[in-house]
């Protein structure tokens, strides 16, 4: 496993990090044990970063990775989480110092720690990033010791232009992946200049980019998979990145068979993620040990030459990027 720095966040991370969201809620059922084996397995390779929020399974999340780490013996990770979405209507007005309050403390309790390594902002409203009074409250979260850095979670590559604008800010985690490559024009550049680390979640597309989904696939429905494809719960881009399921279906058929042997076509996809080097962290989810495993070891893939990536660039742009280039 290799760490990666941005100078904002102050410390080196793994490349490739835990995302906590299939733990915690929408991914249909998943047993406490086999969480708590996948946590075991991703640090256990070498994982220093996870990333869960107070929204997922109201709490669920965190709570299991406080409940683990309180029981883990080494050094502890680097627990990044988010607050903001997870409690009511997901409103600028809702941005105030109570309510910042509030989710600090129940995020605190749940993963029984003192202080926040990193709270983000949990895909808040556009209007959010024009409110420097939001970003106060934070800063003063800093200085009380609550917690020690803060970033934002964004759905458009606009919002974290604005964001990183604002010198408190770390970090900002935006989906980028084989289906969402906007992020790479300008964002990374303007992020890695001024130190920002950029945390990169939905890089499988949802398990689209896992290579083992077919017309005939169900979902659970309590898995967001099945319930927000049009966006009904919250932004439609979440859910395959939000490319229509047999188009990202038949996209992944071109890119079968650009996977290096030895590898599974989720490690290619986790690997052409870290070909960019602004990115700082990919925070794949795992249900279980083996899926932890399989994804740290997509550190250890070659670099992918530069046919792979013309080829991967070319399926985008025939097959993709109508559907996403200009609404993230």
């Amino acid at each position: 496993m290799h760490n990666r720095q941005a100078a904002r966040l102050g410390r080196d991370i793994s490349e490739i990090g835990f995302g906590a969201w299939q733990i915690g809620a929408d991914w249909g059922a998943i047993d406490e044990k086999d969480a708590v084996a996948a946590l075991d397995a991703a640090l256990d390779e070498g994982v220093t970063f996870i990333d869960t929020a107070d929204g997922y399974g109201a709490g669920r999340s965190e709570q299991i990775i406080g409940r683990y780490l309180k029981g883990r013996n080494g050094p502890r990770p680097f627990v990044a989480t988010k607050c903001g979405r997870g409690h009511g209507p997901n409103t600028a007005e809702s941005y105030d110092a109570a309510n910042f309050t509030r989710w600090v403390e129940m995020s605190l309790a749940n993963l029984k720690v003192e202080a926040l390594d990193l709270l983000q902002l949990h895909c808040p409203p556009t209007a959010v990033y024009y409110i420097p009074e939001v970003f106060g409250r934070l800063d003063d979260l800093v200085a009380a010791g609550k917690i020690r850095r803060y970033g934002v979670s964004v759905e458009k590559v606009e919002e974290g232009l604005k964001a990183i604008e604002y010198p408190g800010v770390a970090s900002v985690q935006i989906i980028y992946n084989i289906f969402r490559q906007r992020p790479a024009k300008l964002f990374f550049r303007e992020a890695r200049r001024k130190g920002v680390a950029v945390i990169v979640r939905v890089p499988l597309s949802s398990g689209m980019l896992a290579g083992k989904m077919t017309k005939e696939t169900k979902f659970g429905t309590d898995d967001h998979r099945n319930y927000n494809r049009e966006g009904a719960a919250f932004d439609k881009g979440e859910t395959f990145s939000g490319v229509p399921f047999d188009e990202g279906l038949a996209a992944v058929e071109e890119l079968r068979p650009l996977v290096p042997q030895g590898a599974t076509m989720a490690q290619f996809a986790l690997r052409w993620i870290l070909t960019n080097e602004a990115v700082t962290t990919v925070i794949p989810g795992a249900r279980n040990a083996a899926q932890a495993r399989a994804n740290a070891d997509a550190a250890a893939l070659p670099a992918l030459d530069d046919r792979t990536l013309v080829a991967v660039a070319d399926i985008y742009q025939r097959r993709i990027a109508q559907y996403v280039e200009q609404r993230w």
